[in-house]
C-alpha cells in the first residue's frame, strides 16, 4: 500500500528514544522528511538522525513552551518549506516522577499544576503553531500520543491521567475546526504499556500485568505502535479523524 507520505515533512517531539525514535524511523522508511525535537538527550536525537541519514532535521524543544513550539515550526519551514504531519510524542511527570508512593492529594499544587500545564500546553502549543500552515495547504494530519493510564487509571497516575484525557477532548474538537479547512484529520492514539528500549526496567516489572490482560498475551513493540501512527498521519488515512484509538494488544 503506498501510503503517500514520501517527500512529506513530519514533526515528531520527544523523537530521541523510546517510542518516539520507532516513530520516527518509520515515517522516514516511508520516504518522509523527519524533523526529531529533543529535550535534554541531544546526542540520542542525532544517533536517531544519523540512522535515518539526511532526511532527518534535529530540533531542541521545551515542552510547554510557546515560544520553543513556534521555533520548531519555523526551522520544518525553512528546512523544507512545509509542514504536513505532527505527532505530539513528547510528555513529561516532572517532579511527579517520584511522586507516586504518595496520596494524590499530598502532591503540592506547584508539582502537578507544571507537570499538567507542560503535558497540555505543549501539545496544544504545537498544534497551534502548524495549524495555520496546514490550513492554508488545506492537508495535514495530526497525531496525538496519548496512554491508556487516561482511560484504565492507575494510582499516582491521576494528574499525567487527567492531562492526557484533556487531550482527548482537545484533539476531538480540533477535528471539527481544521476539518472545514480541508483534508486535515486530528486523532489520538493510546498505547498501553509498550516495550522501548528506554522502558525495559519498567516493561519486566510490571509486562507479566499487563501482558495477561491482552488477547494476544503479551505486550506490544515500539514498532508495533509506530505502524499505526504512521497510518493515522499518512495519505491512506482519508476517513478516520476526531478518533481515541488503542493500540494495546487488546488489553
Amino acid at each position: 500500500m503506498d501510503l503517500g507520505i514520501a517527500g512529506r515533512t513530519v514533526i515528531v517531539t520527544g523523537a530521541s528514544g523510546g517510542l518516539g525514535r520507532r516513530i520516527a524511523r518509520a515515517f522516514a522508511a516511508e520516504g518522509a522528511d523527519v524533523v526529531l525535537t529533543y529535550h535534554g538527550a541531544q546526542s540520542e536525537a542525532e544517533l536517531v538522525a544519523k540512522e535515518i541519514g539526511d532526511r532527518a532535521l534535529v530540533v531542541r524543544y521545551q515542552l510547554g513552551d510557546a515560544d520553543s513550539a513556534r521555533a520548531v515550526a519555523d526551522a520544518a519551514l525553512r528546512w523544507t518549506g512545509r509542514i504536513d504531519v505532527l505527532v505530539n510524542n513528547a510528555v513529561t511527570w516532572g517532579s511527579l516522577a517520584s511522586a507516586q508512593d504518595r496520596p494524590f492529594e499530598a502532591v503540592p499544587d506547584d508539582d502537578w499544576l507544571s507537570m499538567v500545564r507542560a503535558n497540555i500546553a505543549g501539545a496544544v502549543q504545537l498544534t497551534r503553531a502548524v495549524a495555520p500552515v496546514m490550513r492554508e495547504r488545506r492537508w495535514g494530519r495530526l497525531v496525538h500520543i496519548s496512554s491508556t493510564l487516561a482511560a484504565d487509571g492507575l494510582a499516582g497516575a491521576e494528574y499525567y491521567g487527567a492531562a492526557k484525557a484533556a487531550l482527548h477532548g482537545f484533539s476531538r474538537s480540533a477535528a471539527f475546526s481544521l476539518g472545514r479547512d480541508g483534508d486535515i484529520l486530528s486523532n489520538v492514539l493510546m498505547p498501553g504499556l509498550t516495550r522501548t528500549e528506554t522502558n525495559t526496567a519498567i516493561a519486566d516489572e510490571h509486562g507479566d500485568h499487563y501482558a495477561a490482560l491482552a488477547p494476544i498475551g503479551r505486550l506490544l513493540d515500539a514498532d508495533e505502535v509506530a505502524g499505526p501512527v504512521v497510518y493515522l498521519g499518512s495519505a491512506a488515512n482519508t476517513g478516520i479523524t476526531g478518533q481515541v484509538i488503542t493500540v494495546s494488544g487488546g488489553a
